[in-house]
């Protein structure tokens, strides 16, 4: 049997309304019925039972504090490295442990301290090498020992070249966000003639930098 209904213009349009309306709601009802057809399978594949909420997605890990430090031959330098290492980077420091310690010795080129040429000049920058090597090892073992005695792995390095140009690129290179330099104690005179390492990092190193100076009672 069928049906036969005529509607006026009035009629017609309350039926398009209608239509409109339970099509939305039929649309809406469809995607809820996805959506939980689909949340308990997504559960299963992950091993979850029904009604328990996944795990968060696993954060990357934090990356480490970077700490560079200086060291040459004077007691200044050992003061800064053991101050850095009781202080920052050693189990009760402020990173507590949770730093990477690079030690830096900026080994002078021969050259640099040889300053005459001529006959001779090559056997001369030979022997100046060969002391300038035995001084970075004496620095390297002591640097280490101030390591050892404090339970801290730190990676140590030396660099053939000027200090201030060594410890700012190398800051750079270990990407360090912190480089650490002791104060020798220059009087303004003194400073202005032989300059201050300290004072070249503090204003070109691409890092934050702590100068440690030692105290009289210390020296």
């Amino acid at each position: 049997m069928r049906l036969k209904i005529r509607c006026d213009g009035e009629c017609e349009k309350i039926c398009k309304i209608f239509w409109e309306v339970n099509k939305a709601l039929f649309a809406s009802m469809a995607a809820e019925a996805k959506t939980e057809t689909a949340a308990p399978a997504a559960a299963a594949g992950l091993g979850l039972a029904s009604g328990e909420q996944p795990p968060q997605q696993q954060q990357q890990p934090k990356k480490k504090t970077v700490v560079v430090v200086a060291v040459d031959d004077s007691d200044h330098s050992y003061y800064a490295l053991e101050w850095t290492v009781r202080h920052v980077t050693g189990a009760g420091g402020m990173a507590g442990g949770a730093a990477d310690l690079v030690i830096v010795h900026a080994k002078p080129s021969p050259s640099s301290v040889v300053s005459f040429g001529g006959p001779g000049a090559g056997e001369a920058i030979r022997y100046v090498d060969a002391d300038l090597r035995k001084m970075a090892e004496a620095v390297v073992d002591r640097a280490r020992r101030v390591c050892v005695a404090n339970s801290v792995h730190a990676l140590i390095e030396v660099v053939e070249g000027e200090p201030r140009a060594v410890l700012c690129g190398a800051a750079e290179k270990h990407r360090a966000d912190l480089l650490v330099v002791g104060s020798h104690g220059y009087g303004a005179i003194k400073r202005a003639l032989l300059g201050s390492v300290s004072d070249y990092c503090a204003h070109h190193a691409h890092c934050s930098v702590m100068i440690v100076k030692q105290p009289k009672s210390s020296k």
